[in-house]
């Protein structure tokens, strides 16, 4: 025993986010978000992001990674 509770719930919980990582890794998910940053009411700085979390098996398999990504040394 670690001395963490194994109730029915906490193992449902911890099977929960590892199925949501699976997911998440398999399909991917696309995150997006606008950020504007004013100063005195004057727009500065507007900032698109968006963000695709996948593995890189499956952004090969799609095509948004045209290559394997070399390994930093």
């Amino acid at each position: 025993m670690n001395g963490q509770a194994t109730t029915p719930e906490s193992q449902q919980e911890r099977a929960s986010v590892l199925e949501l990582l699976d997911r998440v890794l398999n399909k991917g998910v696309v995150i997006s978000g606008d950020l504007v940053i004013s100063v005195a009411d004057v727009d500065l700085i507007y900032l698109g992001l968006r963000l695709l979390l996948t593995s890189v098996e499956t952004a090969l398999e799609v095509g948004t990674l045209p290559e394997r990504p070399q390994r930093l040394q």
